[in-house]
Order: C-alpha cells, then structure tokens, then sequence
C-alpha cells in the first residue's frame, strides 16, 4: 500500500565491500531510536552529526565514529533513519550490523531502501530506476542522465504528457457523448493539431528514453565486411591493443571476437565478426552467421569496405535485413 508505514527495521552496509576510510550502516524504520540508544547511548538531534561510541547489545565498544539521524518523513526512506559513519573495514562493518540485527533489526533485501522510498511517495518509479542507473554507471555521461531522471527531469515530462491526454480524451469523449450539444468551444477546432503535437511529444519521450539507455548500457557497434577488408586491424585500433589475430589470409577471423572502448566518455562494445561471403566451409558459413545475428542487435553497424574494390550490393542487403533504428557507418579502408 502506498504511503503505508512498515512495521520492521531494515538495516544494511551502505558501503561497498573492501577496506576503506570510512563505512557506513544505514537502518530505516520504526526501531531507529531504541537501536540508536542501545548502540550509541543516546537519539542524537535530527540531521545533526554526531561523535560517539559505537557499542553491541553486552556494552562492547566495536568502533567510534559519526552518527546521523533523520526524523520520518524528512529521509531519503521517508521513515526514521539511522545512519553509523564508522572505519571501513569489513570485520567492522559486519560487526556494527550484527549489532543492529541483534538490538531487533532485520538485513534488508538488496534495493529495499530505494523500495521504502517509493512505497513512501518519497519518489516515483522512474526515479527509483534512475537510482540504480546513477549506482551503475559506467560513465560520466551516463551518470549524469541518470540524475537528470534522478531529480524528476524525465517524470515531469511523463506527467504532463499524461495530463494533456487526460484532458484530450475528456474533450473528444463530451463531444461524443453529446452530438446534439454546442460543445465546439469545448472540443477546439485545431483537434487534430492538438493530437499530431501529442504525437510528437510521445515520439520525443521515447527517443530520449533510448538515448538514455544507450548512455547507460553503452553502444553495441558491431564491425562487418567482406573477408580481409580491414575489420580486425580496426577493432585492435579502437581498443588500442591486439585483440583480433591479423594476417593477410582471408577469412582468419570465423567466431566473434568483442572488446570494450570509450569514446567521449561513452561505452562501446565492439563485435568483430567474420567476412561476409558464400562459402562451403561449414566453419565460415556458422561464423557469418553468427555476424548476422550479431548485427540484428547492434546499434550502430560499421560497414568496412576496401576503397578500390567497393560492392555497394553488400551496403544494399545491410540495409534491407538491418531495422531503422540501426545506424550504419560507411568506413573506407586500403
């Protein structure tokens, strides 16, 4: 139910594992000012840092270090919440949650936090995605997309995307409902602009949500041609090592090979595959194949060709088996 107050404590690491200056502990729930006293003598102010002792249920000191409390419904949760800012070590840290655990709370379930902020209105479901996208990030870019739908950019669109056809619908539907009643002042006599201009908003939503995946996955370029045009001399070039086997033979390259790359701080993930072509081999006609396969999930295809022996019917069957939104980039080589 939303908005609906949750009667257990949930407490969990909030740093990842690994020897650090600092680890945090993080609870959220009702227990948060028992388990506050038990283990620091004291509810410190709300949103006030402060320096304590941190002890077990039997009065052993485990560690020293900040304690920060934030009083329902002013907390990323929504609920009462405790957080302790200790050494981060992992024997520290686990001691610290067990001590939680055995003062009443319970180990929360992985994204459990960012479940208790949704359910508590504290966020939508986009910016709850956007939360594991900003942890996830691979990039720069990518993380800051995801904090612009972090901070309700994306949602606000959305809703009033949804507030507009709302209002839409309620106009063409009183225009039906009513045929014999003067309602043209209600209805507006530009209708179907009105729809076309929604349309456009729609097709603009789901064209950043794209990009926004593609930030956040990467880019899947997949490098394609006829046998020994160039393809594994380009990969190695773009992950600046040896990672395709180049030699004058064609046809070397039978399985995929990938590597990763950035660039402008975008991830790409590239596929070499192997030459395009007829064949008898069994092992060549599986890796075409495979290259094929390869290409129908790709993003961007990059078309290799050799500059003084161009076959344009290799770009025109590209293009008809590949779907729109595939880009294909034309790279001349030799």
């Amino acid at each position: 139910m939303i908005g609906a107050a949750h009667p257990d404590t949930i407490a969990a690491v909030a740093t990842p594992p690994g020897r650090g200056g600092i680890g945090v502990l993080r609870l959220s729930g009702p227990d948060c000012r028992e388990i506050a006293r038990r283990m620091t003598g004291s509810v410190p102010k709300p949103r006030h840092a402060d320096y304590c002792v941190f002890r077990n249920g039997d009065g052993e000191i485990l560690d020293r270090g900040i304690v920060l409390f934030f009083q329902s419904p002013h907390s990323y949760t929504g609920e009462d919440v405790l957080e302790l800012q200790g050494h981060g070590g992992d024997a520290v840290m686990q001691m610290l949650l067990q001590a939680a655990l055995d003062c009443g709370a319970r180990q929360a379930r992985p994204g459990e936090f960012t479940e208790r902020a949704f359910l508590n209105d504290k966020i939508d479901l986009l910016q709850a995605e956007a939360t594991a996208d900003l942890i996830e990030s691979a990039s720069a870019i990518a993380a800051r997309s995801a904090l612009r739908s972090l901070e309700g950019s994306f949602s606000e669109q959305v809703n009033t995307l949804q507030r507009s056809l709302t209002d839409l619908r309620v106009r063409v539907e009183g225009a039906l409902d009513f045929p014999d009643e003067d309602v043209d002042h209600v209805i507006g006599i530009n209708l179907a602009e009105e729809v076309k201009e929604q349309q456009r908003i729609i097709s603009n939503i789901i064209d950043r949500a794209n990009q926004g995946r593609l930030l956040q996955n990467g880019i899947e370029a997949v490098i394609v041609g006829k046998p020994n045009v160039g393809k594994s001399s380009l990969i190695n070039r773009l992950v600046e090592r040896e990672t395709a086997i180049v030699t004058d033979i064609p046809g070397t390259t039978r399985d995929l090979i990938r590597d990763v790359c950035m660039i402008d701080g975008l991830r790409v993930e590239l596929t070499d595959t192997a030459g395009l072509r007829e064949s008898d081999d069994a092992i060549e006609q599986e890796g075409v194949r495979r290259a094929n396969e390869a290409m129908s999930r790709a993003d961007i295809v990059l078309w290799v060709h050799d500059e003084q022996s161009t076959d344009m019917r290799v770009l025109t069957g590209l293009q008809a088996q590949l779907p729109d939104s595939t880009a294909i980039i034309e790279i001349r080589n030799k």
